[in-house]
């Protein structure tokens, strides 16, 4: 393999282009130290994905020695016909199901760890290994008042009574945001950059509606033919938006405290 254009970095990785010898054209991340362990990690959770062969994933060429190589994908605007089907098969991704709330890898999101460790149900789950780490690494950063964490942490204590009927644990992205849902040429959705685990199925749905998937409508329609919800899902999403605020917070700082205070306290509001 051979890179032909670099294309920029993202976080702690640098990103390229590649050309195989065959002539497929690859996209590249390398990053080495604590980078090389992220990649490590997508690697694994797109393997885990792809696994159902329910909704599309690049493949995995290769991912050793801080270099992940991934099929190339050719993107192009999404169609009615396109987020339909992606719906409809986020719903049979989700049913395949996982064998507890976490993952058998460590967790990273961005270049921030994330604990995948197990845990007996998913309330105890979001709360311990997903919203109170980043809070008080954000609080630890100096980017959130104590008021602030109080209150998010007043939230938490509310998860388990406002998170809605018992669900088993879902195969989810992670991090569904609109930039790690690509629409390939071909029409198809492709899920790209997760942090793939075992999970609940709200979190993947509120996670397209934060920063505005092309089509959501038409998406969460189809999903909710194929799956319905349980009720009450609309206004659990701030629920499901703690934990990526939070990490945001952490990333970018005080430009995303107010959403993540709002959010908290529409759970309180539940």
């Amino acid at each position: 393999m051979r890179i032909i254009r670099d294309l920029g970095d993202g976080h702690a990785w640098t990103l390229h282009e590649g050309l195989l010898d065959d002539g497929r054209r690859v996209f590249v991340k390398k990053g080495s130290g604590d980078a090389a362990r992220v990649l490590e990690s997508e690697a694994a959770g797109l393997r885990w994905l792809a696994e159902p062969r329910a909704v599309a994933v690049p493949e995995v060429l290769a991912a050793e020695g801080g270099t992940l190589v991934l099929e190339w994908i050719d993107t192009a605007p999404a169609t009615a016909a396109a987020a339909e089907r992606f719906g409809r098969d986020l719903t049979a991704l989700h049913a395949a199901g996982a064998g507890a709330f976490g993952a058998p890898w460590p967790g990273y999101i961005a270049e921030l760890p994330m604990d995948n460790d197990p845990a007996p149900d998913w309330p105890s789950f979001y709360v311990s290994r997903r919203v109170l780490p980043f809070v008080r690494l954000a609080r630890d950063r100096g980017v959130l008042p104590a008021r602030d964490v109080s209150l998010v942490e007043e939230a938490c204590d509310r998860v388990a009574e406002v998170t809605g009927p018992p669900e088993p644990p879902s195969r989810i992205h992670g991090d569904l945001w609109s930039g790690n849902l690509l629409w390939s040429r071909g029409g198809g959705a492709v899920l790209v950059d997760p942090a793939a685990h075992g999970g609940h199925r709200e979190t993947d749905l509120a996670m397209l509606a934060l920063f505005g998937a092309p089509r959501l409508d038409t998406i969460l329609g189809a999903y909710r033919e194929a799956a319905p919800l349980a009720a009450g899902w609309r206004e659990r999403v701030p629920l499901h938006q703690l934990h990526p605020l939070a990490v945001h917070v952490c990333l970018f700082g005080e430009a995303y405290r107010g959403s993540l205070l709002t959010a908290a306290g529409d759970v309180l509001a539940l």
